[in-house]
């Protein structure tokens, strides 16, 4: 929940009236008319959204006992809903698709959700948009049935994560007047107390899990996984059974059951029949994993005041396969997204023929690891370190050489390089080169030189789909009896959202920092992220003083703890200031 700023004078609802006519007659708006709301009418007009219907929104219902906000906010909503006052008022409340889910009031005769693209401007729309508490009145709406309508909506986030969930809307008639709606205090009150409610049960439920998953994993050896989509316990069996692919169908099975549908490559476990609409709460499905996995898992929901929390996953060998432990990717080679299986299938098929080849990338994307994949035992130079070696004797003998930074050789080494290429070209050179500052002449010449045998490899933001592989790849191995490093799907979106400009080299110090100095156990949340992979990037360009200024609000934020008083007054601006800047950042 966020509370809105005081928004600026509006035009009165007369003169809103006569240009909401004028739009709908195809003419121009008056100067007045404030840009948001010209907007909304036509972003209506473009989703194809009619004015005079009745019935604005398809029944598309989301099931009670597959919503956790649902059943945490009907009894605050229920306790709420008798204090509303006369003139025909409504209490809604909505996913984080603005679909319907509970609704008392004018609200409650058929309608189903709230989308723009099917009823057009309305509050809770807007507050999910802008993730703050807003307001539409009467002649800003665009459909005929609400001209008479004002609504205060504030959006639901989950505390822990900061996730959208959706939004709580308190509307009545209209009154005259643009000023604060008199239900925001209402909804404001409605949001807090069904956010602490959702909070509440997370820590319950997460109990729970735990207990279902210690059940199931009570035998020695047992092969077991449980899982909520923010939690994850994988049992030592199961770590050696599990590959990336087979974990991820395991969130997708887990998130079927929890949404009250049939997951995927599933039937009962008592045998194949008929899907039924939607699964018992009590029954288990038999999850075929992705081939090459070995197993296949028995998925069972977890319950929990009514509804499925999570699910536990006990799995089994295909056929007569011994359980055998998954092989650990190298990580000059991990990672299956096309770009860069395409470079290095390029790299390998330039490395059979023992030649010259450049590897060319930003800094941390790989280049060393994949060279020495490529060729074993190279001799190593490493050019920012000092001047080339008399090793080049060794290099024409056919002993291979790896030159790192290449950006960096002195011009004596470059001269000397070229004139080596000149008389033997077909030496096995392997170099890596950083693109910076334009290169001399000398170094033109050698890049010129090494142009025909150049693999460029893609930055780390171009590959997000390879990050859960580098990052198992990069994670150490545990110590003796602890458990291996894992992670929460919301931490995993983070990482994907990260722009790393240190590619995989940035990614490997925070993954190795977690795994040496973590205090808690179950996978990594989230919250235990640096600030800058956690916050997320800015939604817009920010010039340098707004990136120095970002990074520094917050590292004094990690300082303080997350709390924005103190970070404030560390800073010497006003709290006001400090969410004002962080708002800005995003956009």
């Amino acid at each position: 929940m966020t509370t809105a700023e005081h928004p600026p004078a509006r035009p009165t609802l007369a003169s809103l009236r006569r240009a909401r006519t004028l739009f709908l007659t195809g003419r121009q708006l008056p100067d007045e008319i404030p840009e948001d709301i010209a907007a909304a009418w036509r972003r209506a007009r473009f989703f194809g959204v009619r004015h005079d219907v009745t019935d604005p929104s398809p029944a598309s219902r989301v099931r009670s006992s597959a919503s956790p906000l649902l059943a945490a906010a009907r009894p605050v909503l229920e306790r709420i809903a008798p204090t509303l006052s006369t003139g025909r008022p409504a209490l809604v409340l909505t996913d984080e698709r603005l679909r319907i889910l509970w609704a008392t009031g004018l609200a409650s005769d058929g309608l189903r959700d709230l989308s723009e693209h099917l009823v057009g401007h309305n509050s809770a729309a807007l507050a999910l948009r802008t993730g703050r508490r807003a307001e539409v009145h009467g002649p800003e709406h665009f459909l005929d049935l609400w001209q008479d309508v004002s609504a205060v909506s504030v959006p639901l986030r989950a505390l822990e994560t900061g996730r959208m969930l959706g939004t709580v809307t308190v509307a009545s008639a209209l009154r005259a007047g643009c000023g604060p709606h008199p239900g925001a205090p209402l909804a404001e009150a409605a949001a807090i107390a069904v956010e602490t409610e959702l909070l509440s049960r997370s820590r319950t439920a997460e109990r729970v899990l735990l207990d279902a998953y210690l059940r199931a994993a009570g035998q020695p050896g047992s092969a077991v996984v449980a899982l909520d989509g923010r939690n994850r316990f994988v049992s030592e069996a199961a770590e050696r059974l599990l590959s990336p692919e087979g974990l991820e169908a395991l969130e997708r099975g887990a998130l079927a059951l929890r949404l009250g549908t049939e997951p995927e490559a599933a039937h009962p476990a008592d045998g194949p029949t008929a899907p039924a609409p939607a699964p018992a709460t009590s029954a288990s499905h038999h999850l075929r994993l992705p081939d090459g996995t070995g197993c296949d898992a028995v998925l069972t929901p977890v319950p929990h005041l009514g509804s499925v929390i999570g699910a536990v996953a006990v799995l089994e060998p295909v056929g007569h396969a011994a359980p055998a432990p998954a092989a650990r990717t190298d990580v000059g080679l991990a990672g299956h997204s096309v770009p860069w299986r395409h470079a290095v299938a390029r790299a390998v098929e330039l490395a059979r023929c023992p030649e010259p080849l450049l590897l060319v990338g930003e800094r941390g994307t790989g280049k060393t690891s994949l060279a020495r994949e490529l060729v074993a035992n190279p001799r190593t130079f490493d050019a920012a370190e000092g001047e080339l070696p008399a090793c080049l004797d060794e290099l024409v003998s056919g002993r291979p050489l790896l030159i790192r930074h290449a950006e960096r050789l002195a011009p004596q080494d470059t001269a000397t390089l070229n004139s080596l290429l000149d008389t033997h070209p077909g030496v096995p050179l392997l170099a890596t080169y950083t693109p910076g500052a334009s290169p001399g002449p000398c170094l033109q010449r050698l890049l010129d030189t090494l142009g025909a045998r150049t693999v460029t490899l893609p930055s780390l933001r171009e590959r997000p789909d390879d990050l859960r592989e580098l990052a198992a790849a990069l994670t150490p191995h545990p110590a003796p009896g602890q458990p291996p490093l894992t992670w929460t799907l919301d931490a995993l979106r983070a990482l994907e959202e990260h722009p790393w400009p240190g590619n995989v080299t940035e990614l490997a110090h925070l993954v190795r920092a977690l795994a040496e100095n973590r205090r808690v156990t179950g996978p990594v949340r989230r919250a235990e992220l640096p600030d800058p992979v956690r916050e997320g990037p800015a939604t817009r360009p920010l010039s340098p003083m707004e990136h120095a200024e970002r990074a520094t609000i917050l590292e004094t934020l990690r300082l303080h703890g997350g709390n924005k008083a103190r970070t404030a007054a560390a800073l010497g601006i006003a709290r006001a200031t400090l969410y004002r800047k962080l708002r800005g950042y995003r956009g």
